[in-house]
């Protein structure tokens, strides 16, 4: 009985709440997404693959960075859930 109570509130718990690598691996997933993209429109407006890639690269952590603190200060916020 005291496993499934543990369990329960486990499950609770996960349900409103994500854990910090949760947020670090969707971060990863969408700046690939969104990194990809600003390459390819940075090379169709300066026509230069290095350029598109800096741009890229730079855009990628920053944007990570931004990404990763933005889910963790929504995951304090109680409204809508």
């Amino acid at each position: 009985m005291l496993l499934k109570e543990k369990e329960k509130s486990t499950y609770k718990a996960d349900k409103v709440t994500e854990k910090p690598i949760r947020s670090v691996v969707k971060s990863l997933s969408w700046r690939t997404i969104g990194t990809l993209d600003t390459i390819v429109i940075s090379w169709i407006i300066t026509g230069k693959l290095d350029l598109a890639f800096s741009i890229g690269g730079i855009e990628l952590v920053t944007k990570m960075v931004l990404y990763f603190f933005h889910e963790r200060i929504w995951n304090t916020i109680k409204w809508g859930r």
